[in-house]
């Protein structure tokens, strides 16, 4: 009794895996139905911050590829709006960003002209940061509702933009697990 068998042990790994899997989360960004220059400069900037990013976490950009694409920039270069030698370029209109660590994670449009137009987003994983704060646009109005171009239909206002698909899949992937480490045994 006093040693665990290999399969116990295998199992009790699985188990510790699967709960960070079902626990991540994919985010479309800004709940909007595609990344485009936002009508409310604010947009970008309110998102974040009304939810809570950690490891394991993605980003949905979505985006019509011949017009629109995004790029992870360093702070200095999100601030002026650079979008030289970015640190990663997507233009696949479809793009899913991994959130695989603690800290401040700078995006925006690569397309000429959208960033000076608040297509930029910065996302704390961990912990909330004032970075956020300082970096955003200001604004004398302040209103709670999103206002936004709607390229591709309705959008809505309360749904919370996340992929269940994945939870449901991880929940069949660790019951078959189960029947099988249960077969072994």
């Amino acid at each position: 009794m006093g040693m665990m068998s290999l399969s116990s042990v295998m199992v009790m790994v699985m188990m510790i895996m699967l709960v960070q899997v079902v626990s991540s989360t994919q985010y479309k960004v800004g709940d909007l139905d595609s990344w485009g220059i936002p009508i409310d400069a604010k947009v970008y900037s309110k998102w974040p911050k009304s939810h809570s990013f950690k490891i394991g976490d993605s980003l949905l950009f979505l985006y019509p590829p011949s017009e629109d694409s995004m790029i992870q920039v360093t702070p200095s270069n999100f601030k002026s709006c650079n979008t030289k030698d970015p640190i990663l370029y997507m233009n696949d209109g479809n793009s899913l960003f991994n959130l695989t660590q603690n800290g401040s994670f700078y995006f925006t449009s690569g397309h000429p002209g959208h960033c000076q137009k608040y297509q930029k987003l910065l996302v704390s994983v961990g912990t909330y940061s004032a970075e956020a704060d300082a970096l955003s646009p200001s604004s004398s109005s302040d209103a709670d509702a999103p206002s936004y171009q709607n390229a591709f239909g309705s959008i809505p206002l309360s749904q919370k933009s996340s992929s269940t698909s994945l939870q449901f899949s991880t929940v069949v992937a660790s019951l078959a697990c189960a029947v099988i480490v249960g077969a072994i045994m």
